[in-house]
């Protein structure tokens, strides 16, 4: 054997073990392999899309209009110790997008315009009033849809959730499809859930506190708030923490006061973990640690306000007050409670992945039954096992020992085909399975190609062996370039697609790339093997 076709045999032979390798995690037999190969071979295979497993499809609106709102009370904090340190006299006041300055001394205005140019007044007068600049604005909700998207899909990569599909749509929507999910409610939560951590003061201190009931029940909060608006001071707001009776199970309300002003703020947090207070019944609870400017923070808040009561508050929930007993150097604290496990955990998550920088509304949320899930496959199998049948028969019957020939090239395309999905561990959808199926179409067109230009120049009077070599050699370039102008069509659908368009236009890539190596190696590697081994007189074809 020429040794040309021997090392063609030897990468075939290859392609094909490494194929069944990434295949393998997609059969049966993988759950019988040693625990070795788990750990140390490709495990994940390929998943199936939203459309073959079902799941969740989600569209979320991020409130962009609130994010400015949140940047103008930022804003309005920084202002007010701008101008404190620059000893001047000013109330600034902050109310949804405006930021009022009461008296507006020139002093005032220059301190404020120099430092935040971004800065638009539309009233002066014995007070001025700013708002954040139309362009800025427009800056700031883009930003803030960008950075919900990374937050989102950080969650949803912490929550485990195989192959998601998380993409923006429109200005200030994102769509978020999680095929497989099996605790739709909780994966919900974690998205939505704004996870704004804070760290308060507690303002014990204050004449009202004393009047504050100990507890009220759930439901009562707005009377309460209602009750005690007039006598909470200006710089101070109640907020509640939820306590549950470990015995009866009964909830009541707990009404903190504190500083408006945040302490510290989750933005400056490194990492969250979970972890069991073995002194308190295994009790479940997040540790938490600050970045180094965090920890400096976090040691100066508490060491300025020894034996006063520090609230973790978390969207604007109470989760616990301890009393700071001490200097607390290094960054670290414990957010505890009446937790579960999965409470904390997904706790740990939100915080781990950061903040959402403005709300999401839910606009969308369709939940995808299995059942759809399993007739999508079936049809796709029963799709994909008809056609091929007919095709390996029409060419069997049409292209006699060629046909089988290009029967095998067909056979390697689909386990090649099969094997480079797993390596890269893509989704399969239904858009993706007509994918597999266009491109067993174009690998049979290739043959036919090829063995139509053999037919010819056998019909010229030239021997099989001429006649294999001569009309792969014409064929190429025809095959060569359809493939490519579908390989940029594929490249065009997967940079501007999105889901299942992406879908398909992966498996379509991989089949057309594989579909190239099978049937100008492939085949013409077999018809080399017939030629080399004895002089053929005629070819079956």
């Amino acid at each position: 054997m020429k040794k040309n076709i021997l090392w063609r045999l030897i990468l075939i032979g290859s392609t094909i073990v490494l194929a069944a390798v990434f295949f393998l995690p997609n059969t049966p037999l993988f759950g019988q392999m040693p625990e070795w190969w788990k750990k140390n071979m490709p495990d994940k295979g390929i998943t199936m899309g939203l459309d073959l497993q079902g799941g969740i499809h989600l569209v979320f609106e991020v409130e962009g209009e609130k994010a400015v709102e949140i940047t103008t009370e930022r804003i309005s904090q920084s202002l007010k110790d701008i101008i404190a340190k620059k000893k001047l006299s000013a109330d600034i006041t902050s109310i949804g997008m405006l930021i009022t300055v009461t008296p507006a001394s020139m002093d005032v205005r220059k301190a404020i315009e120099d430092n935040y140019p971004i800065l638009t007044p539309v009233e002066t007068g014995t007070r001025i009033v700013y708002k954040i600049s139309d362009k800025e604005a427009v800056n700031i909700k883009d930003g803030a849809a960008d950075q919900a998207l990374e937050t989102i899909r950080n969650r949803i990569d912490q929550f485990g959730v195989a192959e998601p599909t998380i993409h923006r749509q429109g200005t200030n929507e994102i769509v978020v499809q999680l095929p497989g999910i099996k605790d739709p409610k909780r994966a919900i939560e974690i998205i939505g859930k704004t996870a704004q951590l804070e760290f308060k003061l507690v303002d014990d201190s204050a004449p009202v506190a004393a009047e504050i009931p100990a507890s009220i029940e759930p439901g009562e909060e707005e009377n309460l708030l209602k009750k005690f608006a007039e006598k909470i001071p200006a710089d101070d707001e109640i907020l509640f923490e939820k306590k549950v009776n470990r015995e009866t199970g009964a909830v009541r309300k707990i009404p903190v006061l504190l500083k408006k002003q945040a302490a510290l703020t989750g933005d400056l947090l490194k990492e969250a973990r979970v972890n069991i207070d073995s002194s308190n019944f295994g009790q479940p609870y997040v540790s938490i640690s600050f970045n180094t400017t965090g920890a400096k923070l976090f040691e100066d808040v508490t060491a300025a306000n020894v034996k006063k009561r520090l609230a973790i508050i978390l969207d604007a929930t109470v989760y616990s007050t301890p009393v700071i007993q001490e200097r607390i150097g290094g960054g670290n604290a414990q957010i505890s409670g009446s937790f579960t496990m999965d409470e904390v955990k997904d706790l740990a998550i939100v915080l781990k992945a950061g903040a959402l920088p403005a709300p999401v509304k839910m606009l969308q949320n369709i939940t995808v039954g299995p059942s759809l899930g399993t007739d999508s496959i079936e049809a796709g199998k029963r799709a994909g096992i008809i056609g091929t049948i007919l095709v390996v028969i029409f060419m069997v019957i049409y292209y006699r020992l060629s046909g089988v020939i290009a029967d095998f090239a067909l056979l390697l395309n689909i386990v090649l085909l099969l094997g480079a999905m797993a390596s890269l561990n893509a989704t399969l959808t239904m858009p993706g399975i007509a994918g597999i199926i266009l491109a067993i179409g174009m690998a049979v067109d290739s043959n036919v190609l090829m063995f139509e230009r053999m037919r010819d120049e056998l019909r010229s009077g030239k021997t099989p062996r001429a006649a294999v070599d001569s009309g792969y050699h014409k064929a190429f370039w025809t095959i060569f370039d359809s493939h490519v102008t579908t390989l940029i069509t594929a490249a065009v659908l997967f940079q501007f697609g999105t889901g299942p368009i992406k879908g398909f236009a992966v498996t379509l890539s991989l089949g057309v790339a594989i579909n190239l190596f099978t049937a100008l190696i492939g085949t013409k590697t077999i018809f080399d093997i017939i030629n080399s081994r004895r002089d053929v007189k005629k070819l079956s074809i």
